[in-house]
């Protein structure tokens, strides 16, 4: 095999890091994990069972690239009400990830700068990288705030893209009306489009959930079941934005994904309707423990949605923490995975309470050694 054969696209792109120490833990005899960005409940049941009877109903074949009508008719129902946009048009994707993907291969070309916040979701460099476009990172160091200011200043005549994520992933942090409503203006202002990565919206804990939609007509708006409903594994999400963006990522998921899967789109209908408030409920306690043991030893910004602190290591780099970490059996993501700085690690508090009292134990006597 020729090394030749390899796109210069893929040579640009590392490894996750998450997945190492997803591997690593698959080696491990009984690891505390914190590392998983996935709820630790299983999916509801009435969802299991629609999903059971679709298959059962031979649901099995292609769908729409759009997406089945009952979906696309709720979700597209849903939207209308609450933005009242005249161009705010829906279709369902494999995935947020699918999402993401088709919307930064339609919007950027070669060379195009596409603005994130850091630290982001580590999925957003990848992604522009295979679009062909170029990150440009906000750094929101210390206490994870978007800075508007900062964002005007890096928009340059080749900027095509801001992506905002609250609750974001790897911080928790949520974003303000202020914040968002600043940035949407701005966008609009240069004619940047905005994308607004909207999967952790259900987790907002100490307020009500803002989009920069609110403000932006034209937001391009990503979301779907994968945390919500704990359904990660089965590939379904939705996007909503103005028609022509939209009806260019339909055809393009025509080509790349075909449509997601056909049976879960049938469970998703019914998932539109469970209630989640218990699981919400549940999350919220968890961050109140994690916070109440935790923050009288670590610097900690953010957490005010998903499921994530974001740490400083209290000494050393995030790496160096971390591989001590491994060493006590806790796995957790050092902060380089998701930044330029290796100052913090990413836990997760999305696991049972057992799991969340050892981590805690571990992170208690690292501090320690300070």
């Amino acid at each position: 095999m020729s090394e030749r054969w390899i796109s210069d696209r893929l040579h640009k792109i590392d490894a996750s890091g998450i997945r190492k120490v997803f591997d690593l833990a698959a080696q491990m005899k009984d690891p505390i994990n914190l590392s998983i960005g996935q709820p630790h409940f299983d999916t509801p049941q009435p969802i299991k069972d629609a999903l059971e009877r679709a298959v059962e109903e031979g649901k099995n074949a292609y769908s729409q690239t759009q997406g089945i009508s009952p979906l696309l008719k709720k979700i597209q129902d849903s939207v209308t009400q609450q933005w009242q946009h005249a161009d705010r048009h829906v279709f369902i994707t494999s995935g947020t990830s699918g999402g993401l993907m088709l919307a930064l291969m339609t919007l950027v070309n070669p060379g195009d700068e596409v603005i994130v916040f850091d630290p982001w979701f580590v999925m957003y460099k990848h992604l522009v990288t295979l679009a062909g476009g170029k990150v440009v990172e906000i750094d929101t160091y210390p206490d994870f705030k978007i800075d508007v200011d900062k964002v005007r200043a890096a928009i340059t005549p080749r900027t095509k893209v801001i992506i905002c994520n609250s609750p974001a992933n790897p911080t928790g942090a949520v974003a303000g009306a202020a914040e968002l409503e600043a940035l949407a203006q701005l966008a609009m202002e240069k004619d940047v489009a905005l994308i607004s990565d909207e999967i952790y919206k259900a987790f907002c804990y100490d307020g009500e959930f803002v989009s920069p939609a609110q403000w932006n007509p034209q937001t391009i708006v990503i979301d779907g079941f994968s945390k919500s409903h704990s359904m990660t594994g089965h590939r379904v999400g939705w996007c909503h934005g103005p028609q022509h963006v939209v009806q260019q990522m339909i055809k393009l998921q025509q080509f790349t994904f075909v449509c997601s899967p056909h049976p879960v789109q049938h469970a998703a209908v019914v998932a539109w309707d469970v209630d989640i408030s218990d699981r919400v409920a549940e999350y919220k306690r968890k961050r109140n423990f994690m916070l109440g043991e935790l923050r009288d030893l670590y610097e900690i910004q953010g957490a005010g949605g998903a499921f994530y602190l974001f740490p400083q290591a209290p000494w050393g780099t995030g790496t160096e923490f971390v591989k001590d970490a491994i060493q006590n059996d806790l796995l957790i993501i050092p902060g380089n995975v998701f930044s330029p700085r290796d100052t913090h690690f990413r836990l997760s508090y999305a696991a049972d309470d057992r799991t969340l009292q050892r981590g805690v134990e571990v992170l208690k006597k690292l501090a320690r050694k300070a």
